[in-house]
């Protein structure tokens, strides 16, 4: 039975920030869902600088058991931690991560949406630099690094640093195969 990876986004997440861990995680044998508290089957990403593609959401996160997952991934794009912080659903489901020291890794935009729940307080982390601030006003030591791990948390700042996040996330699930 292949391990289960989370991808937690809404509508306006950045399409590769989608694409190239999911792509990466698969390659590596893990089965990577959708999961989002958008009420329809189809999300549509954002590419740049317009929309981009709609992806299939294989479950709401009203309906996903988070027990069942190794990790969640966190995308960026303006839009989607946005619209994710204020679901509380999403945010409990979350805290199944935090809670149980699973690993949670986030990109670009993607850890505004761990100020909710006061994960990155004393946590070392990197985001796109739109939102340093605001995760130095949650507590967190934000460094300007390609990827930055602080235990169960991994992140980065854009995505021109894909391939260290994507290789940060497969060592790490390979290290920590007995979670």
């Amino acid at each position: 039975m292949k391990e289960k990876i989370a991808i937690l986004t809404e509508v306006g997440f950045e399409e590769v920030e989608l694409t190239s861990p999911k792509q990466t995680l698969e390659e590596q044998g893990y089965e990577v869902h959708i999961i989002s508290p958008n009420e329809k089957s189809k999300i549509k990403s954002w590419n740049h600088t317009d929309w981009g593609r709609e992806f299939d959401v294989d479950a709401a996160v009203t309906e996903a058991d988070p027990s069942a997952y190794r990790a969640v991934i966190l995308p960026g794009g303006v839009i989607n931690p946005d619209k994710l912080r204020v679901s509380k659903e999403s945010i409990s489901f979350i805290d199944h991560f935090v809670q149980s020291d699973k690993l949670i890794a986030a990109i670009c935009h993607g850890p505004l949406i761990l100020t909710e729940n006061g994960f990155v307080k004393e946590k070392r982390l990197t985001s796109v630099e739109n939102i340093k601030t605001d995760l130095i006003h949650a507590g967190g030591n934000w460094e300007d690094s390609e990827v930055v791990i602080d235990g169960n948390l991994i992140t980065s700042r854009t995505p021109e640093d894909l391939a260290a996040f994507n290789k940060a996330i497969v060592t790490y699930l390979s290290v920590n195969s007995n979670e």
